[in-house]
């Protein structure tokens, strides 16, 4: 999903709307606003959006009700703002599908870092809806079904994987022949954005080599891009 994608803004303080507006518009982005459920309803109505930035404390209809709505109706990213200091409406929140919150008040850039990072989950999930009809990918001869998240060597054994295996192998394969930071990684397979001293990728990286090469030493199927990241190398076949 690129930078020209659609961002509506929901939120009843005018000021705030335009405010954004001006600030993601000048950052690529074509943002909407509306200031209520209604007109929240009516943009999305009009206009292929791809990311609410949502104010939780709306006239009329809340905005944890609304998100219940868009949640229920489409994919689309979900970005929470809320003046109130309490836990419980953040988690709520989350728990209606938003896909990240921010506090009131809030810094323009760090809204601009966390509209980047819901944008590119939201496009991952759309890129994951169409690969998930074709349940079955080989590469090197290995068999992983997406579906079931069973991994078959190539004689025919079954090899198990945990949960993050899965999910990292899902991410290489799916992205196939691109070279994926490791902070791309942590975002394709775990949701969340790296910390400083986050080595997950590095460590699920070396599991999977050694289940998956035949000298996970010398890899030929996850290589290391220096200071670029990681790449599954083989052609990717879906079935």
């Amino acid at each position: 999903m690129s930078e020209t994608g659609y961002i509506l803004v929901v939120d009843d303080e005018r000021d705030i709307c335009d405010l954004v507006r001006e600030y993601l518009a000048s950052e690529g982005f074509r943002v909407l606003t509306a200031n209520d459920g209604a007109g929240l309803r009516e943009e999305m109505a009009r206009s292929k959006v791809d990311l609410v930035i949502l104010d939780l404390m709306l006239p009329g209809e809340d905005g944890l009700q609304l998100a219940r709505e868009l949640r229920t109706a489409s994919d689309v990213g979900i970005i929470m703002l809320t003046g109130r200091g309490e836990t419980v409406d953040r988690i709520i929140g989350l728990e209606m599908g938003a896909d990240d919150y921010l506090p009131k008040p809030f810094h323009l850039r760090e809204l601009l870092a966390r509209v980047r990072s819901v944008m590119r989950r939201a496009a991952s999930r759309a890129a994951e809806r169409v690969i998930g009809e074709r349940s079955r990918v080989r590469f090197a001869d290995w068999t992983l079904d997406l579906s079931s998240r069973g991994l078959l060597s190539p004689s025919g054994d079954d090899v198990r994987l945990t949960t993050g295996e899965f999910e990292l192998l899902a991410a290489l394969v799916n992205h196939a022949n691109q070279v994926l930071s490791r902070d791309r990684l942590l975002d394709l397979s775990r949701h969340r954005e790296a910390g400083p001293f986050d080595r997950t990728i590095d460590v699920q990286v070396g599991r999977l080599r050694r289940k998956l090469e035949d000298d996970p030493k010398n890899p030929t199927i996850i290589k290391t891009v220096r200071g670029g990241g990681y790449m599954l190398t083989p052609p990717v076949e879906f079935e």
